[in-house]
């Protein structure tokens, strides 16, 4: 879901005002954005409960952060980056609490992905990406980041996004051919 131009600068006008001291600025934000946050983090943890808690947290960090942002162009980049940097937190808490507790085997499978084919398949070939690729997938092709804005958020050159996503559509690609065939 590609952000258009005017979505764009509406959200920057609106960081503009909030950075200003506008409280309905911030609220109108919120509301804009709470959606499109949940979203990714419900991708990239596969736990609605897990993507409530990061992206509360995000919201944290976000909130607490508005004079750093330099360009409040940057927003999108900025949010998704703080959001990511919460998703990955949860997924490294998560995966040393299994190596820890479980046996390999016995790790539990991703809840809540959805039964319809197509979206099955999708969530699944997702989940059989690296960390790296998975989430440059998503902020890009799902979130409608640009090349620019995905390299931001996941605070890696803009090289290094273009190769993630290179290889994530390429992976993606062949792991859905091979469910279609």
């Amino acid at each position: 879901m590609a952000l258009s131009d005017t979505d764009r600068i509406y959200d920057e006008l609106l960081v503009t005002l909030v950075r200003a001291g506008d409280a309905r600025a911030a609220d109108r934000l919120a509301a804009r954005w709470q959606p499109r946050l949940m979203r990714a983090a419900r991708r990239m943890l596969g736990d609605p409960e897990e993507a409530r808690e990061a992206v509360q947290e995000a919201w944290g960090g976000i909130c607490r952060g508005w004079f750093t942002l330099s360009e409040p162009a940057m927003f999108p980049a900025w949010a998704y980056g703080i959001l990511t940097r919460k998703c990955a937190d949860r997924i490294r808490r998560a995966s040393a609490a299994r190596q820890r507790f479980l046996p390999e085997e016995a790790a539990p499978e991703p809840a809540g992905i959805d039964t319809a084919p197509l979206r099955h398949s999708l969530m699944a070939a997702l989940g059989q990406l690296s960390a790296d690729h998975r989430v440059a997938a998503i902020l890009h092709f799902s979130e409608g980041l640009t090349l620019a804005e995905t390299a931001a958020a996941l605070s890696v050159p803009t090289g290094t996004a273009k190769s993630r996503i290179f290889h994530a559509r390429q992976h993606l690609k062949q792991l859905l051919e091979g469910d279609l065939s």
